[in-house]
């Protein structure tokens, strides 16, 4: 998945997401904290939305 094939995403979220530069975006999607396993990954399937004012993604381990 690229980042402009962006799953789906809230207009809110979407436009926050867009507002961030795509460099910054893609190292954003390769440095997630993948809570369950304790350690840091790739975001795959995710989905955005705004939650308490900040750009909240929802997805998969790539793992």
């Amino acid at each position: 998945m690229t980042i402009e094939s962006l799953p789906t995403f809230a207009k809110p979220a979407r436009q926050r997401w867009e507002s961030i530069s795509a460099d910054i975006r893609q190292r954003l999607l390769s440095n997630v904290w993948y809570g369950h396993c304790r350690h840091e990954t790739t975001i795959t399937n995710f989905s955005g939305t705004i939650k308490g004012g900040d750009l909240l993604l929802v997805g998969k381990c790539a793992f």
